[in-house]
């Protein structure tokens, strides 16, 4: 897992609450886990005109163009401004593979369903959770900017503008550790390597049959 840096990002924002897993990647595409090839069919049902398959040309496909993420600059956000209870449904974590294989490094909104929330920090995504009225703010912002940008900085845990905008965000001490230190379960664990091994051996030296 990449470490999470300090970065400034295109915010494209999707203005609807309690947006469920299978709005971000619809069932048929959960037949592979590579975690990677997911982002042409992030918002699938919403992105095309016409119905998609795994394993089809999607470039032949009609696009929407009225859908934020098929615009320009959007198309290359890498934060998502949404509504409350986001990423609800079924828990699926292609709905975050599908989020980060598009570009998208951090969503923003008021809440999200906690497997998703779970699922994100496990992967290198960031979930930050701020009040609706801050998210309301953030929404008025984007209106009135063709390409409005935030710089999200997890170590301060502030997110700000360059109209001088700051807005603070909690988050458990343990999760940013790992996301700054890029450090998933197995990397965690991966952390005590020299341990195990040094278990390992003396474990078989007293049990050598079991080898």
């Amino acid at each position: 897992m990449q470490k999470f840096k300090k970065f400034t990002g295109i915010v494209a924002g999707i203005d609807r609450a309690n947006i469920d897993t299978d709005a971000i990647i619809p069932k048929q595409y959960l037949k592979s886990i590579k975690r990677s090839g997911f982002g042409i069919n992030l918002f699938d049902d919403w992105r095309y005109l016409d119905p998609g398959e795994p394993g089809q040309d999607h470039s032949q496909r009609r696009v929407n163009p009225d859908f934020v993420l098929n615009r320009d600059p959007f198309k290359h956000a890498q934060i998502l401004l949404a509504r409350k209870n986001f990423a609800c449904g079924s828990s699926r974590e292609h709905a975050v593979w599908a989020l980060m294989d598009f570009g998208i490094k951090v969503v923003i909104a008021p809440s999200y369903a906690d497997i998703f929330y779970n699922n994100s920090f496990k992967n290198g995504l960031l979930p930050i959770v701020l009040g609706d009225e801050l998210v309301e703010q953030l929404f008025s912002e984007l209106e009135k900017s063709t390409d409005y940008q935030l710089s999200v900085d997890l170590e301060n845990q502030v997110v700000s503008d360059a109209g001088g905008m700051e807005l603070a965000f909690e988050i458990d001490e343990f999760r940013k550790y790992c996301l700054l230190n890029g450090l998933d379960d197995i990397g965690l664990t991966m952390r005590h390597a020299e341990t195990i091994e040094a278990f390992e051996r003396q474990y078989y030296e007293r049990l050598p049959w079991l080898k």
